[in-house]
């Protein structure tokens, strides 16, 4: 763990940050600001850290030569050698360093077992740990991810909102998650501090979903990212109200921490280009012939020690950017 922080520290030396400035958007969205003004004492109901693990991106046609040979265009994306020692170092280093962000800026954060041994808290309960969940990403997109909570938490707690569920294996989680966010908000009145919830998606191919069309189909690269729309912080007043702030652009970090490789089988690819080169030409006589698009599949092999301080370091800096602006709005 140690080892780990002082890396990220010395990672500049490997990462070329690149923290969510989007020219196009602002990087957070702020909903409730008012509620946050005067909380000075916060008490960590949940700090999630998310994996993603597999995912499917998909861009409907467009015009040109592609709209014309191609339909919908895929990608299929795995992530392949992430340990759960790897994935557990990288939420406990995350959340050490968030608690230190938050004292930094004058909060007074109090020990987990103020909040997990109360009252309030007594009939919740916690899902088993880490937590996997299929995730419904944009357009027609979808995922699988694990979340993790950091090892000084002794329970792992979500509350609505803190995730997308695609199917109905969510339907269990979205009820937990329900009774977990009344329960955080007793303690909240109870105890008359705020309560923070903390969910981050780290995204291992940094694809611009639902994808970036192009003559090539989706551009994909290695980077990692906290995931913009599927990471936010929650507080919740002492008045039981929430306010919340949401990432609206990646929070990233580039350097050599994946290895990329091109999954798709000679035969695959042979397939897929006789398909769509029949269709166009049916098209072009006016034969009604199928489409079938550019499908592609990705394998991202994570480098070992590169992979956890690119993953800690964007959570770091998603850290800086969500505690910087919670306090500006005290």
């Amino acid at each position: 763990m140690r080892k780990l922080l002082s890396a990220i520290a010395a990672a500049t030396l490997l990462i070329q940050p690149a923290i969510a400035t989007a020219r196009e958007k602002e990087p957070v969205k702020i909903s409730g600001p008012s509620n946050a003004k005067g909380v000075t004492t916060v008490a960590i109901g949940a700090f999630n850290v998310g994996f993603i693990f597999e995912s499917i991106d998909q861009t409907q046609k467009t015009g040109g030569l592609m709209g014309a040979f191609g339909g919908t265009t895929k990608a299929k994306s795995e992530l392949l050698g992430v340990t759960p020692a790897m994935m557990q170092a990288i939420t406990d280093a995350a959340y050490a360093d968030f608690v230190k962000q938050l004292e930094g800026r004058g909060y007074a954060v109090q020990p987990p077992t103020n909040l997990f041994g109360h009252a309030a808290l007594a009939k919740t309960k916690a899902r088993e740990a880490p937590l996997d969940i299929n995730i419904a990403l944009e357009k027609g997109s979808k995922g699988k991810a694990t979340y993790y909570k950091p090892s000084a938490l002794p329970s792992q707690l979500m509350i609505p909102g803190d995730f997308t569920g695609s199917g109905m294996s969510s339907m269990g989680i979205n009820m937990a998650a329900g009774q977990a966010g009344m329960a955080l908000a007793n303690y909240a009145k109870q105890a008359g501090v705020g309560v923070v919830d903390v969910v981050y998606l780290i995204d291992f191919s940094d694809q611009k979903r639902p994808g970036f069309f192009s003559f090539k189909g989706l551009e994909v690269n290695s980077g990692l990212s906290v995931a913009a729309d599927y990471s936010r912080m929650t507080l919740i007043a002492p008045n039981g109200k929430h306010m919340v702030i949401a990432v609206k652009a990646p929070v990233g970090v580039e350097g050599d921490f994946i290895e990329r490789s091109d999954a798709s089988t000679g035969t695959e690819k042979a397939v897929q280009s006789t398909a769509n080169v029949a269709g166009g030409l049916a098209a072009a006589a006016g034969i009604g012939l199928p489409r079938f698009g550019k499908t592609r599949k990705f394998q991202f092999a994570a480098k070992p020690g590169n992979y956890e301080e690119g993953a800690a370091k964007a959570a770091s800096l998603a850290n800086e950017l969500l505690t910087g602006r919670l306090g500006a709005l005290r």
